[in-house]
């Protein structure tokens, strides 16, 4: 099957928007703020913070990286969907506040929440044209005999 340039433009430019915010979090909060963000993590109940947030580190930019190269995007996708639905737990727990800091949370709840369905999205679906996964399925076809 093969698709046109705009679908292929279109699918990669959709991959880096969707993993942008997780490769952005990583390198420009988590990594160079790391004891911070575990004082954080250990605050708001997250077991072994430090370790967690080290893990965390390395599904987002191998979740973020896979996704935006459309390589093992799957695999990609479902890093980064474990990563939301920890974070999610954790620090969105919108019902567990009062006032404008439960509507707060639950704005980034929801956001989450749709984060998550793109995730999903994606491992049904995955990377789409114009990606690492998506040619060499197009080179093995290439190379196959014909019946």
């Amino acid at each position: 099957m093969t698709s046109n340039p705009l679908q292929g433009a279109a699918a990669v430019l959709g991959r880096i928007m969707i993993a942008t915010i997780f490769l952005m979090s990583a390198i420009g909060n988590k990594i160079p703020k790391f004891n911070d963000v575990a004082a954080y993590m250990g605050s708001e109940g997250v077991p072994m913070p430090k370790v967690m947030l080290a893990g965390a580190i390395v599904f987002l930019i191998a979740g973020s990286l896979s996704i935006i190269l459309g390589f093992k995007a799957r695999i990609g996708a479902t890093l980064l969907l474990v990563f939301l639905v920890l974070a999610t737990y954790f620090f969105h727990d919108f019902w567990t506040f009062e006032g404008d800091a439960k509507q707060m949370q639950m704005i980034q709840f929801m956001k989450n929440l749709s984060m998550m369905g793109t995730m999903i999205f994606l491992i049904a679906q995955g990377s789409g044209p114009m990606s690492l996964d998506n040619r060499s399925t197009h080179v093995r076809e290439e190379e196959s005999p014909a019946e």
